[in-house]
């Protein structure tokens, strides 16, 4: 499939994560988000900056408790909370945090 973001094309999975991390940016998320209905908010984007940081620094996806263990680590208790993960992404936290920050599919999600 491809994502279509100011002109250029973006090769993506059949369920929409980017196939090459190194071309997300903002308009990227933000066409992401939009596909997926999901309003970006500043705590959105405090949650994409850091799974990007954590999957480019350990080059690997962690599953759901690594997810919030390292948030907890990082951010503090209450940003690994599920219910707030859970408000900012209804879907699946770790499956569309990675989505919406241009990451593959982690293994973990089905």
């Amino acid at each position: 499939m491809v994502l279509m973001v100011d002109g250029m094309s973006l090769k993506t999975s059949a369920d929409g994560f980017l196939r090459d991390a190194g071309l997300w940016n903002e308009r990227v998320a933000e066409e992401l988000a939009r596909l997926n209905n999901i309003e970006i908010s500043p705590a959105h984007w405090e949650i994409l900056w850091f799974i990007r940081d954590y999957y480019f620094q350990y080059q690997h996806l962690p599953n759901a408790r690594m997810f919030a263990a390292a948030i907890r680590k990082k951010l503090g208790e209450d940003k690994a909370s599920s219910r707030y993960l859970q408000k900012l992404f209804p879907a699946g936290p770790l499956k569309y945090a990675c989505k919406l920050a241009g990451l593959p599919k982690p293994p973990t999600c089905l």
